[in-house]
């Protein structure tokens, strides 16, 4: 019976990959045949060595354009250079003498202390011998700390050389194997890097040579060179650019004037509209409309736990405090869903765009909470105004991402489909693409809201009020118990505003 496992490759197929073989790695061909021949006869690792690797280490892998294995390696052998650099020339016992001159200088002092004691005849002479004396065994001991680190040198020097040995053993192990890995993407994508390069030879020769030896000075004579200790800098840089922006929020602040007082008045009204639903509405109507949206949306055992939510905050005094936090997340959320869910579906239809837009976002989703709060407050003032805005920003990233995605992850079989029987662009987006990219959407539109909601304690700091204050004023005052009940207050909220949004976009789908 004939062994499947075993493939016979044509002559002229051999013959092929020969060929590609050689236009690949550019020299060495022959050698390099046999390894991928013998490489490529079984899936996964097999083990050989390649000696040119081995004693070049990550120039080598530098030099065939595999980077990622360059960088590893040069890590690994810069901390093995490391090792041997202590070992030849590095002062190890340096900090044991820096505290021994330090104790000698303290020594010194207290002699002439004795000294002046002795000649004045004072009390505290036997006090200030015994401190002496201490302070000899201690410069002692520190002296016999330095000359033995000094005599570390050897231990360190081998250590440093079986590292090295050790790391050259792995790239020789290693080289075949990634490099016939990146001979089999080179086969379906001619731009990746082939061939031995002198000019990456050169790069990898420059960036290893400054990486070892700045490395090894630094670790082994810390005080050789000041420049590698401090980045050379000047605080009046700082100072500067800093006026500079100042100059800049003055400037922005002056001239658009009527257009921030009007984005914090047009914030302002849409909180009180929203507070008058919630705050003023009697409070039986509110909890009784809320259960009812949870039990149509995500039926009746998050109804109960609705009601049961609702009831904490009531017993516990946190219902006003709890329905102003609502409605200032939910002034925010609306205002980024609204805005965002149309800009998501631009984006979507218009790459280049999306391009433009997405480090915005990313920068809008990196920048710590905190920082929001300078330009919000510099800008609008604080209030709550400024902590929906703050809160806007925070939030609108999620939905607009998600909706570019939902929209992208539309079948294009389908979209096809519509289009061949006639959709105009418009029914297009309404009936085919946002309804299968519904799921997603209402992802975002969830994770808007619960960021919108983690902003809510650190909108407080600018005088937003709601649930957040109380958190404030507990972390201020370490009333630890009070603190507690108000965050689990906000999380109660949370988990409401994420089933019955969750409960949504299972019915979606």
């Amino acid at each position: 019976m004939k062994d499947d496992s075993q493939v016979t490759i044509r002559p002229e197929t051999a013959e092929r990959l020969d060929a590609l073989v050689d236009d690949f790695v550019g020299r060495s061909a022959d050698y390099y045949r046999k390894v991928f021949a013998y490489v490529m006869e079984a899936p996964g690792y097999r083990f050989t060595l390649n000696m040119a690797a081995g004693l070049l280490g990550p120039v080598w892998f530098g030099a065939r354009g595999l980077w990622n294995w360059f960088l590893g390696f040069m890590i690994l052998e810069t901390f093995a250079l490391i090792q041997i650099g202590k070992g030849l020339f590095g002062d190890l016992g340096r900090e044991q003498r820096e505290r021994a001159a330090s104790i000698a200088e303290t020594l010194e002092l207290r002699r002439q202390q004795i000294a002046a004691a002795e000649s004045s005849g004072s009390g505290s002479l036997d006090a200030l011998q015994r401190a002496a004396a201490s302070l000899e065994t201690a410069l002692a001991d520190a002296q016999a700390a330095a000359a033995q680190a000094d005599a570390t040198g050897l231990g360190f020097l081998a250590f440093g050389l079986g590292l090295l040995l050790l790391f050259k053993f792995a790239a020789a192990a290693l080289a075949n194997w990634t490099l016939e890995g990146q001979f089999a993407r080179w086969r379906s994508d001619r731009s990746v890097a082939h061939g031995w390069s002198p000019q990456r030879l050169m790069v990898a020769c420059g960036l290893f040579a400054v990486t070892g030896i700045l490395s090894m000075v630094k670790f082994a004579q810390p005080d050789a060179f000041a420049l590698l200790n401090e980045f050379p800098t000047n605080r009046n840089w700082r100072l500067n650019v800093g006026d500079g922006v100042q100059a800049a929020f003055d400037w922005t602040k002056d001239v658009g004037r009527g257009f921030f007082d009007s984005i914090t008045y047009g914030m302002r009204t849409l909180l009180d509209a929203i507070e008058v639903v919630l705050v003023q509405t009697p409070w039986p109507v509110v909890a009784l409309v809320i259960v009812m949206l949870a039990y149509l949306s995500a039926g009746p055992r998050v109804a109960i736990f609705t009601g049961a939510a609702l009831a904490y905050l009531g017993l516990l005094d946190f219902w006003e405090k709890a329905m102003t936090t609502v409605a200032l997340l939910g002034a925010a959320a609306l205002i980024s869903i609204s805005f965002g869910i149309p800009l998501g579906i631009y984006c979507a239809r218009r790459p280049k765009v999306f391009a433009v837009v997405r480090p915005i976002l990313d920068f809008m989703q990196s920048m710590p909470s905190f920082v929001y709060l300078i330009p919000v407050v510099a800008f609008i003032g604080s209030g709550k105004p400024a902590g929906v805005v703050a809160t806007m920003i925070f939030g609108s990233p999620p939905v607009i991402r998600f909706t570019v995605l939902g929209l992208q992850q539309v079948p294009g079989a389908v979209r096809e489909a519509a289009m061949a029987f006639g959709a105009t662009p418009r029914y297009l987006l309404w009936r085919v693409d946002l309804p299968l990219a519904a799921k997603t959407i209402m992802a975002g539109v969830n994770q808007t809201i619960l960021l919108s909601l983690a902003m809510v304690v650190v909108a407080s700091l600018i005088g937003a009020k709601g649930l957040g204050e109380d958190v404030l004023e507990a972390l201020q005052y370490a009333a630890a118990g009070q603190g507690i009940l108000a965050g689990l207050a906000i999380l109660f909220c949370a988990l409401i505003l994420d089933r019955i949004v969750a409960g949504k976009s299972d019915k979606a789908t």
